[in-house]
């Protein structure tokens, strides 16, 4: 009996304006965003969108690159990221320090 490979998220923190968002974080704030971030690699797919603390959300009002659905959940003390998913991978797209400004 062949055993299941579970499938970890990947992530995708390329994105300039994610980067340069994250950078400019004073260090705690980035310690508790790569705290998050390392949670989620450590995740599959089902255990994201079953995790309360995140509270994986749909943006209905935007779409993300080549028309795919655009997410926000929570990324640390005070903060949101905007994301989407591309099979395996969670391609981050920015970060927000307060809930409304996710969705706008």
């Amino acid at each position: 009996m062949a055993l299941k490979t579970v499938q970890h998220i990947r992530l995708d923190l390329n994105n300039p304006v994610f980067q340069r968002q994250l950078f400019n974080l004073s260090k705690n704030n980035q310690r508790n965003i790569l705290n998050t971030l390392r949670k989620l690699a450590d995740m599959t797919w089902q255990q994201v969108y079953s995790d309360y603390g995140l509270k994986w959300e749909i943006i209905l009002s935007q779409k993300g690159p080549g028309g795919n659905n655009l997410y926000s959940f929570r990324v640390g003390r005070g903060f949101r990221g905007v994301a989407y998913r591309d099979s395996l991978w969670l391609r981050l797209l920015s970060l927000h320090p307060d809930h409304d400004s996710a969705y706008h």
